[in-house]
């Protein structure tokens, strides 16, 4: 079986200080190492979880949505899940970890 393009790279993962600084925010983190975070996230996606679109990675979390340059491996910014409608919808499948339908 061949290695997902993005886990194979993923020693090449890297964010910018304003890169982080926005994830941290956008997503409530109190992390040190935002890079580091991003490696388990990638990591912890399953195959269904990642999607190329144009330049980007988009690999989605059980609360977000990450957003990764394909040809720079920089983690670009980050968002929870339901803010992120317009990346949510490239995925195959509803994430496993989120209840799908409505909410009551």
């Amino acid at each position: 079986m061949t290695e997902h393009p993005l886990i194979s790279d993923l020693d090449k993962l890297k964010t910018t200080e304003l890169g982080a600084g926005r994830i941290r925010r956008n997503l409530g983190l109190n992390v040190d190492d935002v890079t580091e975070w991003g490696k388990q996230a990638v990591l912890a996606a399953g195959a269904e979880d990642v999607a190329r679109k144009g330049k980007n990675w988009y690999v989605r979390g059980d609360d977000f949505i990450l957003t990764i340059n394909a040809s720079s491996h920089t983690i670009i910014t980050a968002h929870k899940a339901k803010d992120n409608k317009a990346a949510a919808g490239m995925f195959p499948t509803a994430h496993p970890g989120r209840a799908t339908g409505s909410d009551g």
